[in-house]
């Protein structure tokens, strides 16, 4: 959940993504049945530790994060899209209580029909930090 934490925080943050977004849209795990649209759902794809012989403090860890958007309209879709990329692709530093963060993007995935008559769309970040052991 630590890199879903970090971007979360991310998106949270940027004045420009909350103006079309609500925070309390921006969640994680799923979305609830009948949300008020535009929202982002924020998953953990994949995450790996570096393996070390001796462990210390703190692993390097590296995830993937999925972050869907779902919007009224395709045109919302692709305005959401590029803001999620501004508010969180190429940072770096201490975020949500974690060091050493570097975020980047990881590729989007296909425009797909969401529910109820919804557009969705993904775009991956590759969340790498040092996650206490």
């Amino acid at each position: 959940m630590s890199g879903v934490s970090i971007v979360g925080e991310l998106m949270r943050a940027a004045a420009t993504l909350t103006a079309r977004v609500p925070v309390e849209n921006i969640r994680a795990g799923r979305l609830p049945d009948g949300v008020t649209l535009p929202a982002i759902l924020l998953r953990t794809v994949s995450s790996t530790e570096r393996q070390a012989l001796t462990r210390g403090d703190t692993v390097p860890t590296t995830d993937r994060v999925s972050a869907t958007v779902r919007a009224a309209s395709y045109r919302e879709q692709r305005d959401i899209m590029k803001l999620m990329l501004a508010a969180c692709a190429g940072k770096i530093g201490t975020i949500a209580g974690f060091d050493s963060v570097a975020v980047l993007s990881a590729g989007a995935g296909p425009d797909v029909a969401g529910p109820a008559d919804s557009y969705e769309q993904t775009q991956d970040f590759r969340v790498s930090f040092d996650a206490p052991f």
